[in-house]
Protein backbone atom coordinates (compact mmCIF):
# COMPACT_ATOMS: atom_id res chain seq x y z
CA UNK A 1 0.00 0.00 0.00
CA UNK A 2 3.27 2.32 1.00
CA UNK A 3 4.77 1.71 -2.32
CA UNK A 4 1.46 2.48 -4.58
CA UNK A 5 0.82 5.78 -2.42
CA UNK A 6 4.38 7.32 -3.54
CA UNK A 7 3.64 5.84 -6.76
CA UNK A 8 1.16 8.61 -7.23
CA UNK A 9 2.65 11.43 -5.97
CA UNK A 10 4.98 12.36 -9.01
CA UNK A 11 2.34 12.39 -11.56
CA UNK A 12 0.57 15.18 -8.96
CA UNK A 13 3.79 16.65 -9.06
CA UNK A 14 3.55 16.83 -12.88
CA UNK A 15 0.32 18.27 -12.89
CA UNK A 16 1.42 20.71 -10.48
CA UNK A 17 4.32 21.57 -12.54
CA UNK A 18 3.06 21.56 -16.27
CA UNK A 19 0.40 24.78 -15.26
CA UNK A 20 2.00 28.06 -16.94
CA UNK A 21 3.43 30.84 -15.65
CA UNK A 22 3.01 34.19 -16.80
CA UNK A 23 6.55 34.04 -17.71
CA UNK A 24 6.40 30.86 -19.75
CA UNK A 25 4.36 30.26 -22.90
CA UNK A 26 2.07 27.70 -22.65
CA UNK A 27 2.22 24.85 -25.14
CA UNK A 28 0.32 24.06 -27.90
CA UNK A 29 -2.82 23.42 -27.41
CA UNK A 30 -3.91 24.41 -23.53
CA UNK A 31 -7.08 23.39 -21.90
CA UNK A 32 -9.26 25.87 -20.64
CA UNK A 33 -8.79 25.16 -17.66
CA UNK A 34 -5.29 26.44 -18.72
CA UNK A 35 -6.63 29.58 -19.89
CA UNK A 36 -8.42 30.49 -17.07
CA UNK A 37 -5.31 30.00 -14.97
CA UNK A 38 -3.59 31.98 -17.04
CA UNK A 39 -6.20 35.12 -17.10
CA UNK A 40 -6.42 34.55 -13.64
CA UNK A 41 -2.46 35.00 -13.08
CA UNK A 42 -2.00 37.82 -15.08
CA UNK A 43 -4.53 39.82 -12.83
CA UNK A 44 -2.76 43.04 -11.95
CA UNK A 45 -1.60 43.05 -8.63
CA UNK A 46 -3.63 43.34 -5.41
CA UNK A 47 -2.43 46.18 -3.79
CA UNK A 48 -3.97 48.43 -6.79
CA UNK A 49 -7.12 50.48 -5.12
CA UNK A 50 -10.36 48.16 -6.93
CA UNK A 51 -13.12 49.59 -8.75
CA UNK A 52 -16.28 50.12 -6.47
CA UNK A 53 -19.24 48.01 -8.01
CA UNK A 54 -21.65 50.41 -9.24
CA UNK A 55 -25.05 50.82 -7.69
CA UNK A 56 -28.15 50.39 -10.21
CA UNK A 57 -30.24 53.30 -10.47
CA UNK A 58 -33.78 53.22 -9.50
CA UNK A 59 -36.77 55.15 -8.77
CA UNK A 60 -36.18 54.36 -4.75
CA UNK A 61 -32.97 56.66 -4.64
CA UNK A 62 -34.58 60.03 -3.70
CA UNK A 63 -35.16 58.36 -0.35
CA UNK A 64 -31.42 58.63 0.42
CA UNK A 65 -30.55 55.09 0.83
CA UNK A 66 -26.95 53.66 1.08
CA UNK A 67 -25.43 51.70 -1.49
CA UNK A 68 -26.20 48.60 0.16
CA UNK A 69 -29.67 48.87 0.97
CA UNK A 70 -29.79 50.45 -2.88
CA UNK A 71 -28.18 47.13 -4.22
CA UNK A 72 -30.75 44.99 -1.94
CA UNK A 73 -33.58 47.29 -3.86
CA UNK A 74 -31.65 46.24 -7.52
CA UNK A 75 -31.36 42.44 -6.85
CA UNK A 76 -35.08 42.46 -5.45
CA UNK A 77 -36.37 43.90 -8.90
CA UNK A 78 -37.83 46.50 -7.61
CA UNK A 79 -38.08 49.17 -9.96
CA UNK A 80 -40.62 51.88 -8.95
CA UNK A 81 -42.26 52.98 -5.42
CA UNK A 82 -45.79 51.29 -4.34
CA UNK A 83 -48.24 53.95 -3.20
CA UNK A 84 -47.80 52.52 -0.03
CA UNK A 85 -44.30 52.70 0.10
CA UNK A 86 -44.26 56.24 -1.81
CA UNK A 87 -46.04 57.33 1.71
CA UNK A 88 -45.02 55.06 4.39
CA UNK A 89 -40.92 55.34 4.12
CA UNK A 90 -40.31 58.98 5.18
CA UNK A 91 -41.72 59.47 7.51
CA UNK A 92 -40.73 55.79 9.00
CA UNK A 93 -37.19 56.82 8.08
CA UNK A 94 -37.75 60.02 9.93
CA UNK A 95 -38.36 57.58 13.38
CA UNK A 96 -41.80 58.48 13.25
CA UNK A 97 -44.80 55.94 14.03
CA UNK A 98 -46.59 55.09 11.22
CA UNK A 99 -49.87 53.29 11.05
CA UNK A 100 -50.26 51.42 7.14
CA UNK A 101 -53.14 50.72 5.59
CA UNK A 102 -52.91 49.12 2.22
CA UNK A 103 -54.88 45.87 0.21
CA UNK A 104 -53.02 42.76 0.15
CA UNK A 105 -50.06 42.79 -2.38
CA UNK A 106 -49.25 46.32 -2.37
CA UNK A 107 -45.77 46.16 -0.93
CA UNK A 108 -46.88 46.85 2.57
CA UNK A 109 -43.40 44.41 3.67
CA UNK A 110 -40.80 46.86 1.62
CA UNK A 111 -43.12 49.79 2.85
CA UNK A 112 -41.21 48.80 6.40
CA UNK A 113 -38.24 46.55 6.28
CA UNK A 114 -36.39 49.27 3.89
CA UNK A 115 -36.39 52.44 6.52
CA UNK A 116 -36.06 49.37 9.20
CA UNK A 117 -32.86 48.50 7.61
CA UNK A 118 -31.50 51.85 7.03
CA UNK A 119 -32.09 52.85 10.58
CA UNK A 120 -30.17 49.60 11.79
CA UNK A 121 -27.59 50.63 9.35
CA UNK A 122 -27.28 54.34 10.46
CA UNK A 123 -26.82 54.18 13.50
CA UNK A 124 -25.01 51.60 15.81
CA UNK A 125 -25.69 49.52 18.39
CA UNK A 126 -25.03 51.30 21.65
CA UNK A 127 -23.55 48.17 23.22
CA UNK A 128 -22.48 44.94 22.67
CA UNK A 129 -25.72 43.20 23.40
CA UNK A 130 -27.31 39.43 22.49
CA UNK A 131 -31.05 41.56 21.75
CA UNK A 132 -32.16 42.01 18.13
CA UNK A 133 -32.64 45.64 17.44
CA UNK A 134 -35.73 44.90 15.94
CA UNK A 135 -38.73 42.83 16.52
CA UNK A 136 -41.12 41.57 13.84
CA UNK A 137 -44.36 39.93 14.23
CA UNK A 138 -46.78 37.92 12.30
CA UNK A 139 -50.06 36.07 12.88
CA UNK A 140 -48.82 33.45 10.86
CA UNK A 141 -45.70 31.25 10.30
CA UNK A 142 -46.15 31.37 6.70
CA UNK A 143 -46.30 34.93 6.86
CA UNK A 144 -43.49 35.24 9.07
CA UNK A 145 -41.01 33.11 6.89
CA UNK A 146 -41.83 34.97 3.79
CA UNK A 147 -41.10 38.55 5.63
CA UNK A 148 -38.08 37.11 7.03
CA UNK A 149 -37.02 35.86 3.57
CA UNK A 150 -37.97 39.60 1.53
CA UNK A 151 -35.94 41.47 4.47
CA UNK A 152 -32.54 39.25 4.08
CA UNK A 153 -33.21 39.56 0.70
CA UNK A 154 -32.99 43.44 0.62
CA UNK A 155 -30.42 43.46 3.69
CA UNK A 156 -28.25 41.13 1.14
CA UNK A 157 -25.24 43.88 1.18
CA UNK A 158 -25.52 44.65 4.34
CA UNK A 159 -24.06 43.08 7.91
CA UNK A 160 -27.41 42.44 8.95
CA UNK A 161 -28.62 38.94 9.46
CA UNK A 162 -32.32 38.12 9.88
CA UNK A 163 -33.54 35.17 12.61
CA UNK A 164 -37.12 33.52 12.59
CA UNK A 165 -39.02 31.94 14.89
CA UNK A 166 -42.44 30.10 15.08
CA UNK A 167 -43.91 27.73 16.95
CA UNK A 168 -45.08 23.88 15.39
CA UNK A 169 -41.21 22.97 14.97
CA UNK A 170 -38.29 22.30 17.44
CA UNK A 171 -36.63 25.49 18.49
CA UNK A 172 -33.59 24.26 18.63
CA UNK A 173 -32.41 25.69 15.33
CA UNK A 174 -33.71 29.10 16.05
CA UNK A 175 -31.96 29.08 19.78
CA UNK A 176 -29.11 28.48 17.01
CA UNK A 177 -29.87 31.12 14.96
CA UNK A 178 -30.75 34.20 18.21
CA UNK A 179 -27.23 32.92 19.21
CA UNK A 180 -25.76 34.37 16.09
CA UNK A 181 -27.25 37.67 17.75
CA UNK A 182 -29.23 38.57 14.32
CA UNK A 183 -30.14 42.24 14.21
CA UNK A 184 -33.78 41.80 13.15
CA UNK A 185 -35.80 38.56 14.51
CA UNK A 186 -39.74 37.77 12.33
CA UNK A 187 -41.26 35.61 14.30
CA UNK A 188 -45.05 34.92 16.02
CA UNK A 189 -46.43 36.12 18.75
CA UNK A 190 -46.35 32.64 20.82
CA UNK A 191 -42.95 31.44 20.17
CA UNK A 192 -41.48 34.87 20.44
CA UNK A 193 -42.82 35.04 24.50
CA UNK A 194 -42.12 31.05 24.96
CA UNK A 195 -38.14 31.87 23.88
CA UNK A 196 -38.18 35.46 26.47
CA UNK A 197 -39.80 33.31 29.55
CA UNK A 198 -36.75 30.19 28.75
CA UNK A 199 -34.47 33.73 28.37
CA UNK A 200 -32.91 32.85 24.88
CA UNK A 201 -34.30 35.72 23.71
CA UNK A 202 -33.75 39.04 24.96
CA UNK A 203 -35.87 42.22 24.16
CA UNK A 204 -34.62 45.00 26.27
CA UNK A 205 -32.40 46.47 22.82
CA UNK A 206 -35.47 46.40 20.97
CA UNK A 207 -35.00 50.38 18.66
CA UNK A 208 -38.05 49.32 15.89
CA UNK A 209 -41.43 47.07 16.77
CA UNK A 210 -43.38 45.91 13.55
CA UNK A 211 -46.84 44.62 13.70
CA UNK A 212 -47.29 42.99 10.12
CA UNK A 213 -51.46 41.83 9.60
CA UNK A 214 -51.93 43.57 12.94
CA UNK A 215 -56.11 43.28 12.69
CA UNK A 216 -55.39 39.22 12.26
CA UNK A 217 -53.32 39.29 15.13
CA UNK A 218 -55.91 40.81 17.10
CA UNK A 219 -59.10 38.88 15.59
CA UNK A 220 -56.61 35.07 16.32
CA UNK A 221 -56.64 36.36 20.55
CA UNK A 222 -53.13 37.12 20.24
CA UNK A 223 -54.03 40.49 22.06
CA UNK A 224 -53.02 39.23 25.92
CA UNK A 225 -49.42 37.75 23.90
CA UNK A 226 -49.01 41.03 22.66
CA UNK A 227 -49.42 42.90 26.15
CA UNK A 228 -46.66 40.57 27.52
CA UNK A 229 -44.30 40.68 24.49
CA UNK A 230 -45.24 44.84 24.79
CA UNK A 231 -44.37 44.70 28.55
CA UNK A 232 -40.60 43.40 27.78
CA UNK A 233 -39.81 45.83 25.53
CA UNK A 234 -37.78 49.55 25.85
CA UNK A 235 -40.77 52.35 26.02
CA UNK A 236 -38.34 54.25 23.61
CA UNK A 237 -38.84 52.95 20.10
CA UNK A 238 -40.25 52.83 16.78
CA UNK A 239 -43.80 51.19 16.48
CA UNK A 240 -44.96 50.52 12.82
CA UNK A 241 -48.17 48.87 11.94
CA UNK A 242 -49.44 47.48 8.89
CA UNK A 243 -52.16 45.46 7.49
CA UNK A 244 -54.74 45.33 4.89
CA UNK A 245 -57.53 46.29 7.02
CA UNK A 246 -58.31 47.99 10.58
CA UNK A 247 -61.93 47.37 11.61
CA UNK A 248 -62.76 50.56 14.35
CA UNK A 249 -62.70 48.08 17.22
CA UNK A 250 -59.05 47.05 16.29
CA UNK A 251 -58.49 51.06 15.54
CA UNK A 252 -59.03 51.65 19.27
CA UNK A 253 -56.17 48.55 20.04
CA UNK A 254 -53.44 50.69 17.89
CA UNK A 255 -53.91 53.49 19.91
CA UNK A 256 -52.50 51.94 22.99
CA UNK A 257 -49.32 51.38 20.64
CA UNK A 258 -48.74 53.79 18.57
CA UNK A 259 -47.90 57.55 19.63
CA UNK A 260 -49.26 60.12 17.09
CA UNK A 261 -48.85 57.78 14.03
CA UNK A 262 -48.01 59.19 10.55
CA UNK A 263 -51.59 57.45 9.06
CA UNK A 264 -51.30 55.89 5.40
CA UNK A 265 -54.91 54.65 4.12
CA UNK A 266 -54.55 54.02 0.55
CA UNK A 267 -57.63 51.98 0.35
CA UNK A 268 -61.35 51.65 1.26
CA UNK A 269 -62.36 48.21 2.41
CA UNK A 270 -63.09 47.44 -1.13
CA UNK A 271 -60.81 45.08 -3.23
CA UNK A 272 -57.57 46.24 -5.26
CA UNK A 273 -59.33 47.41 -8.37
CA UNK A 274 -56.92 44.49 -10.39
CA UNK A 275 -58.99 41.89 -9.76
CA UNK A 276 -62.40 40.81 -10.98
CA UNK A 277 -64.63 39.81 -8.44
CA UNK A 278 -68.31 37.84 -9.28
CA UNK A 279 -70.21 35.37 -6.61
CA UNK A 280 -72.03 32.78 -7.83
CA UNK A 281 -75.89 31.62 -5.96
CA UNK A 282 -75.16 28.06 -6.01
CA UNK A 283 -76.60 24.81 -3.83
CA UNK A 284 -74.23 23.31 -1.33
CA UNK A 285 -74.38 20.05 -3.73
CA UNK A 286 -73.54 22.20 -6.81
CA UNK A 287 -70.49 23.43 -6.05
CA UNK A 288 -68.36 20.77 -6.87
CA UNK A 289 -70.16 20.66 -10.22
CA UNK A 290 -69.35 24.44 -10.69
CA UNK A 291 -65.94 24.24 -9.25
CA UNK A 292 -64.77 22.04 -11.99
CA UNK A 293 -66.38 23.77 -14.89
CA UNK A 294 -64.00 27.24 -13.36
CA UNK A 295 -60.88 25.22 -12.67
CA UNK A 296 -61.13 23.91 -16.50
CA UNK A 297 -61.44 27.06 -17.60
CA UNK A 298 -58.60 27.75 -20.56
CA UNK A 299 -57.40 31.44 -18.67
CA UNK A 300 -57.21 29.46 -15.31
CA UNK A 301 -53.51 28.68 -14.69
CA UNK A 302 -52.99 28.57 -11.18
CA UNK A 303 -55.87 28.82 -8.27
CA UNK A 304 -56.24 29.33 -4.61
CA UNK A 305 -59.40 27.74 -2.91
CA UNK A 306 -60.90 28.61 0.13
CA UNK A 307 -62.84 26.46 2.66
CA UNK A 308 -63.97 27.44 5.94
CA UNK A 309 -62.77 24.28 8.13
CA UNK A 310 -59.87 22.20 7.31
CA UNK A 311 -61.24 19.14 7.39
CA UNK A 312 -62.99 20.19 3.91
CA UNK A 313 -59.83 21.66 2.97
CA UNK A 314 -58.05 18.00 3.18
CA UNK A 315 -61.04 16.69 1.35
CA UNK A 316 -61.23 18.61 -1.30
CA UNK A 317 -57.75 18.64 -2.43
CA UNK A 318 -58.04 14.50 -2.18
CA UNK A 319 -61.04 14.97 -4.52
CA UNK A 320 -59.67 17.15 -6.51
CA UNK A 321 -56.27 15.20 -6.92
CA UNK A 322 -58.76 12.19 -7.95
CA UNK A 323 -60.22 14.05 -10.53
CA UNK A 324 -56.81 14.48 -12.39
CA UNK A 325 -55.72 17.82 -10.78
CA UNK A 326 -52.67 18.63 -9.31
CA UNK A 327 -53.93 20.18 -6.17
CA UNK A 328 -52.29 19.94 -2.66
CA UNK A 329 -54.30 21.12 0.98
CA UNK A 330 -52.70 24.22 2.95
CA UNK A 331 -54.45 23.89 6.64
CA UNK A 332 -53.75 24.21 10.23
CA UNK A 333 -53.74 20.31 11.02
CA UNK A 334 -50.49 19.59 8.58
CA UNK A 335 -47.29 20.15 10.53
CA UNK A 336 -44.51 22.80 9.79
CA UNK A 337 -42.70 20.49 6.93
CA UNK A 338 -46.25 19.83 5.19
CA UNK A 339 -46.95 23.01 5.42
CA UNK A 340 -43.98 24.27 3.53
CA UNK A 341 -43.76 21.38 1.01
CA UNK A 342 -47.32 22.29 0.28
CA UNK A 343 -46.09 26.20 -0.58
CA UNK A 344 -42.80 25.37 -1.95
CA UNK A 345 -44.60 22.84 -4.30
CA UNK A 346 -46.97 25.75 -5.45
CA UNK A 347 -44.52 28.16 -5.66
CA UNK A 348 -42.42 26.33 -8.34
CA UNK A 349 -45.46 24.64 -9.94
CA UNK A 350 -45.52 21.16 -8.67
CA UNK A 351 -49.01 21.72 -7.96
CA UNK A 352 -51.84 24.64 -9.68
CA UNK A 353 -53.93 24.18 -6.93
CA UNK A 354 -54.02 25.20 -3.39
CA UNK A 355 -56.50 24.51 -1.05
CA UNK A 356 -56.34 26.31 2.37
CA UNK A 357 -58.04 27.83 5.36
CA UNK A 358 -58.69 31.36 6.46
CA UNK A 359 -55.62 30.98 9.10
CA UNK A 360 -53.17 30.43 6.01
CA UNK A 361 -55.08 33.16 4.05
CA UNK A 362 -52.46 35.94 5.65
CA UNK A 363 -49.17 33.86 4.54
CA UNK A 364 -49.56 33.03 1.13
CA UNK A 365 -48.02 35.63 -1.19
CA UNK A 366 -47.33 33.95 -4.54
CA UNK A 367 -47.26 36.20 -7.54
CA UNK A 368 -48.89 34.75 -11.11
CA UNK A 369 -52.38 33.60 -9.13
CA UNK A 370 -54.51 33.82 -11.86
CA UNK A 371 -57.76 32.63 -9.80
CA UNK A 372 -59.27 32.68 -6.40
CA UNK A 373 -62.33 30.47 -5.66
CA UNK A 374 -64.30 31.02 -2.44
CA UNK A 375 -65.35 27.33 -2.28
CA UNK A 376 -67.16 28.84 1.22
CA UNK A 377 -67.98 31.99 2.37
CA UNK A 378 -65.64 33.54 4.59
CA UNK A 379 -66.38 34.87 7.95
CA UNK A 380 -66.49 38.14 8.12
CA UNK A 381 -66.52 41.27 5.13
CA UNK A 382 -62.57 41.71 6.09
CA UNK A 383 -61.74 38.09 5.34
CA UNK A 384 -62.88 38.47 2.00
CA UNK A 385 -60.73 41.20 1.63
CA UNK A 386 -57.78 38.97 2.13
CA UNK A 387 -58.82 36.28 0.91
CA UNK A 388 -59.51 37.63 -2.57
CA UNK A 389 -56.15 39.54 -2.63
CA UNK A 390 -54.69 36.41 -3.04
CA UNK A 391 -54.61 37.31 -6.41
CA UNK A 392 -54.10 40.47 -8.71
CA UNK A 393 -51.48 40.89 -6.90
CA UNK A 394 -48.69 44.01 -7.65
CA UNK A 395 -49.56 44.82 -11.13
CA UNK A 396 -50.77 42.01 -12.71
CA UNK A 397 -54.30 41.17 -13.02
CA UNK A 398 -56.80 38.25 -11.56
CA UNK A 399 -60.09 36.29 -11.46
CA UNK A 400 -61.79 36.11 -7.87
CA UNK A 401 -65.59 33.71 -7.34
CA UNK A 402 -67.95 33.42 -4.39
CA UNK A 403 -70.30 30.25 -4.24
CA UNK A 404 -72.88 31.95 -2.20
CA UNK A 405 -75.80 29.31 -0.93
CA UNK A 406 -78.95 29.88 0.35
CA UNK A 407 -77.88 30.15 4.02
CA UNK A 408 -74.64 32.87 3.09
CA UNK A 409 -77.19 35.50 2.46
CA UNK A 410 -77.03 37.25 5.47
CA UNK A 411 -73.36 36.96 4.95
CA UNK A 412 -73.88 38.80 1.41
CA UNK A 413 -75.68 41.77 2.66
CA UNK A 414 -72.84 42.52 5.35
CA UNK A 415 -70.22 42.17 2.79
CA UNK A 416 -71.95 44.25 0.08
CA UNK A 417 -72.54 47.29 2.79
CA UNK A 418 -68.80 46.98 3.73
CA UNK A 419 -68.03 47.29 0.35
CA UNK A 420 -70.12 49.72 -0.36
CA UNK A 421 -71.14 48.35 -3.63
CA UNK A 422 -72.88 44.97 -5.32
CA UNK A 423 -71.17 42.40 -6.10
CA UNK A 424 -71.79 41.17 -9.77
CA UNK A 425 -73.50 38.01 -9.98
CA UNK A 426 -73.10 35.09 -12.67
CA UNK A 427 -74.79 32.36 -13.70
CA UNK A 428 -73.63 29.03 -15.31
CA UNK A 429 -75.79 26.75 -17.16
CA UNK A 430 -77.73 24.32 -15.89
CA UNK A 431 -76.60 25.55 -11.75
CA UNK A 432 -79.55 27.12 -10.32
CA UNK A 433 -79.49 29.65 -7.04
CA UNK A 434 -80.70 28.25 -4.07
CA UNK A 435 -83.02 30.15 -2.26
CA UNK A 436 -82.21 31.70 0.36
CA UNK A 437 -82.61 30.31 4.23
CA UNK A 438 -83.90 31.53 7.37
CA UNK A 439 -82.17 31.02 10.55
CA UNK A 440 -84.87 28.65 11.30
CA UNK A 441 -86.09 26.59 8.62
CA UNK A 442 -89.92 26.76 6.96
CA UNK A 443 -92.18 24.30 8.81
CA UNK A 444 -89.70 24.23 12.25
CA UNK A 445 -90.27 27.43 13.62
CA UNK A 446 -91.38 27.35 17.29
CA UNK A 447 -94.16 30.32 18.75
CA UNK A 448 -94.13 30.73 22.33
CA UNK A 449 -96.99 29.28 23.76
CA UNK A 450 -99.62 32.14 24.91
CA UNK A 451 -102.41 31.75 27.36
CA UNK A 452 -105.48 30.54 25.93
CA UNK A 453 -107.65 33.17 27.59
CA UNK A 454 -108.85 33.84 31.12
CA UNK A 455 -109.50 31.29 33.63
CA UNK A 456 -112.95 31.54 34.73
CA UNK A 457 -113.97 34.37 36.53
CA UNK A 458 -110.10 34.85 37.12
CA UNK A 459 -107.03 36.29 35.87
CA UNK A 460 -104.91 36.33 32.62
CA UNK A 461 -103.10 33.12 33.71
CA UNK A 462 -99.40 34.36 34.30
CA UNK A 463 -95.89 33.00 33.93
CA UNK A 464 -95.66 32.93 37.68
CA UNK A 465 -98.27 30.24 37.95
CA UNK A 466 -96.70 27.89 35.86
CA UNK A 467 -96.96 26.95 31.89
CA UNK A 468 -98.63 24.44 29.70
CA UNK A 469 -101.65 22.52 30.71
CA UNK A 470 -100.47 22.24 34.85
CA UNK A 471 -102.75 24.87 36.08
CA UNK A 472 -105.80 24.50 33.90
CA UNK A 473 -105.17 20.95 34.93
CA UNK A 474 -105.55 21.92 38.74
CA UNK A 475 -107.83 24.19 38.19
CA UNK A 476 -110.50 21.25 36.66
CA UNK A 477 -109.71 19.27 39.47
CA UNK A 478 -110.10 21.88 41.91
CA UNK A 479 -114.07 22.12 40.81
CA UNK A 480 -113.91 26.10 40.46
CA UNK A 481 -112.46 26.84 44.46
CA UNK A 482 -109.87 29.32 41.73
CA UNK A 483 -113.29 31.43 41.40
CA UNK A 484 -114.59 31.33 44.50
CA UNK A 485 -111.34 32.27 45.90
CA UNK A 486 -110.82 35.11 43.43
CA UNK A 487 -114.49 36.70 44.32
Amino acid sequence: MHQSSNSRRPSGRKRSQSRPSPNRPSGPGPSPRNESSDRRDARPPQNRKRRPTPVPTTAFDHFGFGNGVRRGIAAAGFDEPRPIQKDAIPAALDGRDVLGLAATGTGKTAAFALPLIERLLSRRPDRDAAAPRALVLAPTRELATQIAEETQMLAKFTYLEVATVFGGVSQRKQERALRRQPAIVVGCPGRVLDLVGQGVLQLDGVESLVLDEADHMFDLGFLPTLRKILARLPEQRQNLLFSATMPQEVRHLADDVLIEPHVVELVAAGPAETIDHALYEVGETQKRELLDRVLDAPDCSTAIVFTRTKHRARRLADQLQKAGHRAVALQGNMSQAQRTRAMGGFKDGSFDILVATDIAARGIDVSGVSHVVNFDVPNTPEAYTHRIGRTGRATLTGTAYTFVTGADHGWLRATERRLETKIRRERAEGIEPEAEQRSEPKGRKRRPRRPQGRPQGGRPQSRSQGSGRGPQSRRRRSGGRRQGNAS
